[in-house]
């Protein structure tokens, strides 16, 4: 049987997958043995340090590792001068003044229909 629309988010739901919010945020210390139990967990964002004793799914103080800070982002920034705008309206100059003159009015032949 094959899902249509997917997995829907369900708000406070059980979370998929195992993984703990901690091997990508900045203030965990990770360390881990040889089995999958041997696993210490050490936060460092609470004063004192906190130790985990179970995988975290969501956290309020998580600032992830790999987003770059303030300054590695203004070394990559592209800086972008203003330059003047340029003029509203149709292009002038040579080689655009070659127009058609177009007048719009009425004829003596409209005299005719008056004579009525």
């Amino acid at each position: 049987m094959k899902l249509a629309m997917g997995r829907p988010y369900i708000k406070g739901g059980t979370p998929i997958g195992s993984d703990s919010l901690c091997k990508t945020c900045s203030y965990a210390q990770i360390m881990s043995g040889f089995r999958e139990s041997e696993l210490l967990t050490i936060c460092h964002n609470p004063d004192p340090y906190l130790t985990v004793p179970f995988n975290i799914y969501e956290c309020t103080r998580y600032y992830d590792k790999n987003r770059p800070s303030y300054n590695q982002m203004q070394k990559l920034a592209i800086h972008v001068e203003p330059k003047t705008l340029k003029p509203a309206g149709f292009r002038t100059g040579i080689g655009f003044q070659e127009s058609v003159k177009v007048t719009v009015g009425t004829t003596d032949d409209d005299d005719e229909y008056d004579d009525d």
